[in-house]
């Protein structure tokens, strides 16, 4: 069965703006193995295996892939199997694409086809019997999955140095109303609704939303792209419902969507009927149409709010956009003592390096301790004794590690001048004027 153009470029895109999600990259590698092209499938099997040999999913769907295609490859991807103790897959030697030439074999397909309509038959018999058929089972395991990977996060907002003006919002539309039920009662507050973090990439979206579970003692959902699209008609509908499902279940429950802009893309630019429904869908769950919100608070995070469709940010939905900026100069010595607190170092200045460091994202600091550390490595190694960390590492550092959150800035300033409808970008605005992007 081919793959949804749309889902496939949707795991493309994701895949592009993250390289290094394994995960991301053997889901989209087993949609197209099944779809058919083994080919393509192959060479993101063998993109994992370049950064780990031993990966065993990656092996198998390497195996298979190389045997669909006709790729010499695949007896040695089934001697590391093997090696590794693991059964290699059993699969056809003819390509997924082929087509069967005889009557025969097209009269064989015909018969597959009808008792899969009839196994199909007999599954709704058993649902409606209160028994459980295979999409069922695929439903309930969705729900375990997700039940399994919720956690209850250590860290809370007192870890997160700055961001002043987001725990604002957070306390002020979340965290105080559910601690003072009385004051909640009194005004009305709904505990409905969620919060759109919006801003240049690695300034601390992610570990906001996982500090506001943490700071609630509540169960944190991270839904990723993965966890959503499916190659099969339906599915993708099906397992956003699930994860909602499980979310009201587990209330008080953080539900975080990272990316939102690629699972709610504004309708007007999509072209196929699979991602407008993808759209329809978390509206309706938004909207908690089958069922209450209640105690589900839903965090989304974009780099792009400008591409998230208008409907989404409409009230009781992300009715709330907050910007999430790069840290100022008390956040930046915080972070920067974190990175370097399990490292050795001696005589580094972190207030010099903070000051040194404006415009520089939580991920660009990060960056900036490891070169600081390579370079006192690479002296160690070369003298061959263990030095710490120190100022001038930092000093060498600063001069290759820029800032990387220019470009966005870039892209967003105008959507911030010319697409600002009711002010939404207002705060955007104000921080570049200030910082003269």
């Amino acid at each position: 069965m081919p793959l949804d153009p749309a889902v496939r470029a949707a795991l493309e895109a994701a895949l592009g703006a993250d390289p290094k999600a394994t995960a991301l990259r053997l889901h989209l590698a087993s949609a197209l193995l099944e779809a058919g092209d083994g080919a393509e499938a192959l060479s993101h099997f063998t993109h994992v295996l370049a950064a780990d040999p031993s990966h065993v999913e990656a092996l198998r769907g390497a195996a298979r892939a190389a045997r669909a295609c006709g790729d010499p490859r695949a007896e040695a991807y089934e001697r590391l199997l093997a090696a590794l103790g693991q059964a290699a897959p059993t699969v056809s030697h003819r390509p997924l694409a082929a087509v069967p030439a005889s009557a025969a074999a097209q009269d064989a397909e015909e018969d597959e086809e009808e008792a899969d309509d009839a196994a199909a038959d007999d599954d709704d018999a058993a649902d409606d019997a209160g028994g459980t058929g295979p999409d069922r089972l695929r439903v309930i395991q969705a729900a375990d999955r997700f039940v399994a990977e919720a956690e209850t996060p250590r860290t809370t907002l007192a870890d997160v140095g700055g961001m002043e003006e987001v725990k604002r919002r957070l306390f002020l539309s979340f965290l105080g109303p559910l601690r003072n039920p009385e004051v909640r009662k009194a005004y009305g507050k709904s505990l409905r609704g969620g919060l759109l973090l919006y801003g240049p990439p690695g300034c601390g979206k992610t570990f906001i939303a996982r500090a506001t579970a943490g700071e609630l003692g509540a169960r944190f959902l991270n839904v990723g792209l993965a966890d959503v699209l499916d190659m099969w008609l339906g599915e993708s509908e099906r397992k956003l419902h699930e994860i909602f499902e499980t979310a009201r279940r587990s209330a008080p429950t953080v539900l975080f969507f990272d990316e939102i802009d690629a699972l709610g893309h504004k309708r007007s630019q999509l072209r196929n009927h699979a991602g407008r429904n993808i759209v329809n869908a978390l509206l309706a769950e938004l909207d908690g149409v089958q069922a209450e919100n209640e105690g589900v608070f839903v965090l989304g995070a974009t780099n792009h709010p400008w591409d998230v469709d208008a409907a989404l940010r409409r009230p009781g939905r992300f009715d709330r956009m907050v910007l999430v900026l790069p840290p100022d100069e008390d956040a930046r010595r915080a972070i920067l003592r974190h990175h370097l607190q399990e490292r050795p170092a001696e005589g580094v200045d972190v207030s010099l390096v903070a000051g040194r460091t404006r415009g520089f994202s939580g991920a660009d600091l990060a960056h900036l301790c490891n070169t600081a550390a390579e370079l006192a490595m690479e002296s160690s190694l070369t003298t061959g004794r263990t030095r710490p960390i120190s100022g001038d590492d930092f000093g060498r550092a600063i001069e290759d590690v820029k800032p990387s959150v220019r470009p966005w800035f870039d892209t967003a300033k105008n959507y911030a001048m010319f697409a600002n409808e009711g002010g939404v970008y207002d705060d955007l605005l104000a921080y570049m004027k200030a910082n003269r992007y």
